[in-house]
């Protein structure tokens, strides 16, 4: 029964540690001849935002369609 509890432990805690990763936001500086720089952010709901501002879009649709209208973005 203690090994068993011991499993149920570990388990338990990695599963708050590997959540808590997901919590993470990556962002990248954005910038065209038109904008002053940017910064896109990927939310942890997989959103885009902007400046703080949610844009309801994904991450990855958003940035690419930055990118097909001559934005350039990097870290």
């Amino acid at each position: 029964m203690n090994k068993i509890s011991i499993l149920i432990a570990i388990a338990c805690i990695l599963l708050i540690i590997s959540c808590k990763k997901d919590d993470g936001v990556s962002c990248t500086t954005c910038s065209s001849p038109e904008t002053v720089s940017f910064q896109v952010c990927e939310e942890s709901d997989g959103n885009a935002s902007v400046n703080g501002q949610n844009t309801g879009t994904s991450y990855k649709t958003y940035l690419s369609d930055l990118q097909e209208s001559g934005v350039v973005c990097g870290n």
